[in-house]
């Protein structure tokens, strides 16, 4: 029998134990993991509070509901998405990522859930109506890192210089400050890029190559796979993306109507 020194000694040894295992935080079992990079709005971005906004975010919360899982979003540099999908850091992406035969090798996707193209943006006074105009010896084009967009460069420009940037809005500023002759990007951030610098740019919409935007997950998580489409299906019928549309896109959507380019959902 312990003394009752003994005792309150053991009873003081206890409640400090429970208190250290009740301070250790563990992710939830059934935790979705989303990865994104959140510094691409109105799709992925952060509200003035400091946390996760944008259509993709809530795209993503919409799916964490439907799969009965709690989310946590994993905000991190748009060229380590794939990489931590492969290595199981995160579950899946949802980051305005384009659906390619190159990235089909390594992740699965989902059903397209968004149509989008690459058009550019160039100076004001630049003469360029389209990519073809700079393709051209003595021309700098500028693209973003691990993007589309740097791929079609590689692929189809010849002559111009290409100029690979880490940032969306570093390889804007080139295109303000005159130092290249555009930028290869998708329809959406174009037009938000020429309306925030319209004194300074021009952009050509019309879209030189068609892209989907889709989820990404391992090769392996069919399941997951057959679950995600499952829900876009579902979100699609129930007027989801259209909601979205109107919640974070509706200038966009109104100017790209009248210019007669197809709207995205």
């Amino acid at each position: 029998m312990l003394s009752p020194e003994m005792n309150s000694h053991c009873r003081l040894l206890l409640l400090a134990l429970l208190a250290l295992l009740a301070g250790c935080s563990h992710p939830p079992a059934n935790e979705l993991v989303v990865g994104m990079e959140l510094g691409y709005p109105p799709f992925e971005m952060t509200d003035e509070k400091g946390a996760p906004s944008g259509v993709s975010v809530e795209l993503a919360r919409a799916l964490g509901k439907a799969l009965d899982r709690p989310l946590r979003i994993e905000n991190m540099g748009y060229a380590g998405l794939i990489p931590a999908l492969k290595t199981g850091k995160i579950d899946l992406i949802i980051s305005s990522m384009t659906a390619t035969p190159e990235r089909a090798k390594s992740i699965a996707f989902s059903e397209p859930y968004l149509k989008t193209g690459l058009c550019l943006l160039v100076p004001k006074n630049s003469a360029a109506k389209t990519i073809a105009d700079l393709d051209q010896a003595g021309q700098t084009v500028a693209v973003k890192q691990g993007t589309t967009g740097q791929a079609y460069a590689a692929a189809h420009l010849h002559q111009a210089k290409v100029l690979v940037l880490d940032q969306e809005a570093a390889a804007v500023l080139e295109v303000v400050q005159g130092k290249v002759g555009g930028f290869i990007y998708d329809q959406m951030s174009t037009y938000q890029n020429w309306k925030r610098n319209a004194e300074t740019t021009r952009a050509i919409l019309e879209p030189f190559q068609t892209e989907s935007w889709a989820v990404g997950a391992r090769l392996e998580d069919k399941e997951l796979v057959a679950k995600v489409n499952s829900f876009l299906s579902t979100f699609r019928a129930q007027k989801g993306f259209e909601a979205l549309g109107d919640r974070f896109l509706r200038e966009q959507k109104d100017a790209f109507r009248a210019l007669g380019y197809p709207f995205f959902f």
